[in-house]
């Protein structure tokens, strides 16, 4: 896990919509849960750079592909990014809703 993967995996939009929903979930979630303004093989390609970029762990449940968010392994390694990124991907939510 490089701090360079990490951050190129979060600058997208995208890609932080999946990273804040699953900080908010507090579960799991599979692909489908997720409302993203992109298609379906997008989407997966999105998935995957979090994958390799270490910020998400993904495990098959039967035929679904559940996601994980990485977090204490984020927290040891990089200290309240995570928490960082989250409160910013809100605020852009909330601007985007007109908060």
């Amino acid at each position: 896990m490089s701090v360079q993967k990490v951050l190129e995996a979060l600058a997208d939009p995208a890609r932080r919509t999946v990273v804040r929903t699953l900080a908010h979930s507090g579960a799991d979630l599979s692909c489908g849960s997720f409302e993203l303004p992109v298609g379906r093989s997008t989407s997966s390609h999105h998935f995957s750079v979090l994958r390799e970029a270490g910020v998400l762990r993904q495990y098959y449940v039967g035929t679904t592909k559940m996601n994980a968010l990485r977090s204490e392994e984020l927290e040891r390694r990089f200290p309240g990014l995570l928490t960082a990124v989250v409160a910013a991907a809100d605020a852009e939510a909330g601007q985007a809703r007109g908060v």
